[in-house]
């Protein structure tokens, strides 16, 4: 429950130890991403990832559709499956499509990306309820939102907080998805909702979790995901569930670095480089100033390919050689 910290409502939540040391690795990683240059991974990559991001936050809420079915509907190709579930994969790939655009401290933004999420699903999406709602598991009730009249209000304080508070977004969006789920505003769709929404704050720290199937990791640790939900809701603060997610981040970000670092070849750095340079003529020692790991002989091919390939252009000789992309 959102509560006041003078002009701001807050969210009650502890900065703990353990949550500064995964912000420190998070830090790192990024860091090494940015420093490899791996802040645009291949298109391949890019794509089996969102792919991967859209089927596991729906099969955390019951859709059945694999991977490669879901592969075959980007690729325009007849799926055999439940409509429903059809559906909530058509709309999710055009939020997921459109999630650079999302403005994230608007709640117009936030309701029609409901909206798009939930169309032909759920009666008015993209509305926030004015009804009581629980979340069930079995026989039990395992959270009793608060009262339908008090959802605008929530919301709005949320929205508040995102928007006005200096904190940390690795931070903010930990919070933003607990507290989405303790409100429950929608009859349905909070958790794909949560994920989704937590994805684009991240998004504002740095492009790169646009490609991160961090939604992977949590179908991975489900259980953990619901019981940190539930010890947050327990102990009356997001505490349990920030250091959780941030956790998740972390691996998700180890797993892209582990699986992508061998990958860049001589025409990703080049292509990489282009958007850097842009018009610019660079030197042999530029372009190695922007890769430190590579050798001199490594940038040498890389240029000579650039050259062969007739991506680059090749002026002057020797040490006052220097080069230019071709279309840049």
């Amino acid at each position: 429950m959102i509560v006041s910290n003078d002009t701001i409502m807050k969210p009650p939540y502890e900065i703990t130890p353990i949550i500064l040391n995964l912000i420190s690795s998070i830090s790192e990683k990024v860091g090494e991403i940015n420093a490899t240059h791996l802040i645009k991974p291949q298109t391949e990559l890019r794509k089996k990832n969102k792919i991967r991001t859209i089927q596991s936050s729906l099969e955390i809420e019951g859709n059945t559709l694999t991977v490669e079915q879901i592969t075959a509907l980007l690729n325009n190709k007849r799926v055999i499956a439940p409509a429903k579930d059809i559906l909530e994969v058509e709309n999710a790939i055009i939020v997921y499509d459109n999630i650079r655009i999302l403005k994230t401290n608007s709640v117009k933004d936030f309701k029609q990306a409901h909206k798009t999420l939930m169309k032909g699903l759920i009666e008015n999406p993209g509305n926030f309820r004015s009804t009581e709602v629980g979340v069930v598991k079995g026989s039990k009730v395992q959270h009793l939102a608060p009262s339908g009249s008090m959802v605008n209000g929530l919301m709005n304080d949320l929205f508040s907080y995102l928007k006005n508070t200096k904190e940390l977004h690795l931070i903010k969006s930990c919070v933003f998805h607990y507290e989405l789920e303790f409100i429950h505003p929608f009859i349905d769709g909070n958790g794909r909702m949560g994920r989704l929404w937590q994805t684009a704050i991240l998004m504002q720290y740095n492009p790169i979790f646009e490609f991160i199937p961090i939604e992977s990791i949590i179908k991975e640790r489900q259980d953990q995901y619901y019981q940190s939900l539930g010890h947050s809701d327990k102990t009356g603060q997001a505490t349990p569930f920030i250091e959780f997610m941030l956790d998740v981040i972390s691996d998700a970000l180890s797993e892209v670095l582990l699986k992508q670092r061998p990958n860049l070849t001589a025409k990703d750095r080049l292509a990489i480089f282009k958007d850097e340079i842009g018009t610019n003529e660079f030197s042999r020692k530029e372009y190695m100033n922007h890769y430190k790991e590579i050798s001199s002989a490594t940038a040498s091919r890389d240029l000579s390919l650039g050259v062969n390939e007739k991506t680059l252009s090749k002026i002057g000789d020797k040490r006052l050689t220097r080069y230019k992309y071709n279309d840049a």
